[in-house]
């Protein structure tokens, strides 16, 4: 369920801004969004996994909260990681 340093280390390579670029808002989100997407897949077999589902709900606020930031701050950083990521809003 947690991603893996190759798999991390992709995400942040592909999000991050400039070399060694790991707290930006856009690299923050993207690595949430791929433990949500990497959670969801786990509840397709475990359905009745409860305690694992509070921890997403906790993972998707999180992500919520630096999407608003990030609107707040930049509208058109804010346009750009919700089509990068195929997120809805």
């Amino acid at each position: 369920m947690v991603l893996d340093t190759v798999q991390k280390k992709a995400v942040i390579e592909t999000h991050a801004k400039h070399e060694g670029d790991t707290g930006s808002p856009e690299v923050q989100i993207a690595l949430l969004t791929a433990r949500i997407q990497d959670l969801s897949g786990h509840f397709k077999e475990h359905k009745k996994d409860f305690h694992s589902r509070q921890g997403l709900l906790k993972l998707v606020g999180r992500r919520r909260n630096l999407l608003n930031y990030l609107k707040k701050t930049d509208v058109q950083r804010y346009r750009s990681i919700l089509d990068k990521l195929g997120l809805r809003k």
